[in-house]
């Protein structure tokens, strides 16, 4: 073999097996541990910088929760498993996960979102529009100044740590249907979501919170 060829081909096997593990069947590392490659940031005020809401220090994101405002993938996705695990610091407060962002950005774009308030981790909504459903006793719409029309599919039941500890949120998008598991427990299901392919992220909503091991296994469209 030619020697001077070597790097090359090297190179280009590091490249394939990078594209396999990326549209394979294994999860996508979303967070690297160090910083943001891959992700991009909307806060609602733009005089804020992304630095001061969002860092990375020891494998863990710190969001310091104001002002408004979330963290997305620059890859859009229709269907997958996130995988994510938060904890607050401090006093809890508000964040959430939102999957197939779509449409303007905003402080509340048009999106699912799965609840992590506290109290409340679990919740699902569909923001401006985006369709999702429930069980009768769990379902209800509303309007919204900030979110236009929601729809809103209560928890089935809560099972979150005591605050400051770690909590890991799954989240399934397939097809119409969304499936959340708190701590291993399943903890809502809807369907009748508008299927579509778009970032997934992180949000800001009052409260620091962290996350960490956030990863992506996409799954057949």
């Amino acid at each position: 073999m030619n020697k001077t060829l070597l790097p090359t081909i090297v190179a280009g096997l590091v490249c394939c097996l990078s594209l396999f593990a990326e549209t394979g069947p294994g999860a996508i590392e979303l967070f690297n541990g160090k910083d943001f490659a891959g992700w991009k940031s909307f806060l609602d005020d733009p005089k804020v910088k992304q630095e001061q809401v969002w860092s990375a220090r020891d494998g863990v994101i710190v969001c310091k929760g104001e002002p408004m405002g979330y963290l997305y993938t620059e890859r859009q996705f229709t269907n997958f498993k996130l995988e994510a695990e938060y904890r607050w610091a401090g006093t809890p407060g508000n964040s959430g996960l939102f999957a197939r962002i779509g449409g303007e950005p905003r402080a509340l774009p048009r999106c699912i979102e799965t609840q992590l308030k506290h109290g409340n981790a679990g919740d699902a909504f569909g923001f401006h529009g985006f369709p999702l459903r429930g069980a009768a006793d769990r379902s209800s719409e509303k309007e919204s100044k900030l979110a236009g029309h929601v729809s809103i599919v209560k928890r089935i039941a809560g099972n979150e740590k005591e605050p400051g500890q770690w909590n890991k949120i799954e989240l399934l998008v397939s097809g119409a249907n969304v499936t959340v598991w708190l701590n291993g427990q399943k903890v809502n299901e809807a369907t009748g979501a508008e299927v579509m392919a778009g970032p997934v992220g992180l949000q800001s909503e009052g409260g620091e919170v962290h996350f960490r091991n956030v990863r992506l296994t996409p799954l057949a469209q």
